[in-house]
């Protein structure tokens, strides 16, 4: 579904990626794991025309989509929940929801707001709340929520569960593996190697811009050395 070869993106003078190149199937679920800094954001950043790359290639549905503006390649079906959330706030629940909604995937049984309360509640309860007002926790599952909405093709999320309590980050797992049981390919950054190894097919990890390893999850779990290399502070 996605292919990325010898990316390479920065900004300005400033080269942060060199050489990336990975894959995401149908219904798989990968990561991209690294420390802070290693080009995580910058990669996902490339991918949905937030960045430019300045070097490679990005195929989505055998189709190139490097270089192209935002906005187009939403509608080719990559949804994106972005580090940090980035909500409306003067907009409630209900219209941060619905604000980009559409079918882009096509599917008969599309997600709407009664699917998106059903797997979520507690937004159920704050509906017409302004985003502003929720919690950090209730405010990722919306913008989950906002993502699913667009029904697309390839769910990406930047830092998911970055510092929310651990039991909206059990919710917000649960969330991942029901979608990933339902067949939705998904793209993950995150830093619970322990939870990702459970859902995950595979995973690869940046070093200063550059993917220093790459397998399956047993292959992560069996390896101790990887996460004091790699993945700790």
């Amino acid at each position: 579904m996605l292919k990325v070869r010898g990316l390479h993106a920065g900004y300005g003078q400033s080269q942060v990626l060199f050489d990336v190149g990975f894959d995401v199937g149908a219904g798989e679920v990968v990561t991209l794991l690294g420390r802070n800094g290693m080009g995580k954001t910058t990669t996902i950043s490339s991918l949905m025309g937030i960045v430019s790359p300045t070097a490679g290639t990005i195929e989505f549905a055998g189709q190139a989509i490097a270089g192209l503006p935002s906005y187009r390649i939403a509608q080719r079906g990559l949804g994106l929940v972005p580090e940090g959330r980035q909500v409306f706030p003067n907009l409630t629940v209900r219209e941060n929801l619905v604000a980009t909604a559409a079918n882009r995937s096509g599917t008969s049984k599309p997600w709407d707001l009664a699917a998106i309360l059903a797997m979520f509640p507690r937004l159920g309860e704050r509906i017409d709340n302004p985003a502003a007002l929720l919690s950090g926790g209730e405010q990722q599952m919306m913008v989950i929520g906002r993502a699913l909405m667009t029904n697309p093709h390839l769910l990406i999320l930047d830092e998911a569960t970055e510092g929310l309590a651990p039991l909206i980050r059990s919710e917000i797992w649960a969330c991942l593996a029901r979608l990933k049981a339902a067949g939705q390919s998904i793209l993950v950054v995150d830093k619970n190697v322990a939870a990702l190894s459970r859902i995950a097919d595979r995973h690869y990890i940046l070093e200063k811009g550059r993917v220093a390893w790459s397998g399956n999850s047993a292959a992560l779990m069996a390896d101790t050395t990887l996460s004091r290399r790699y993945l700790g502070v």
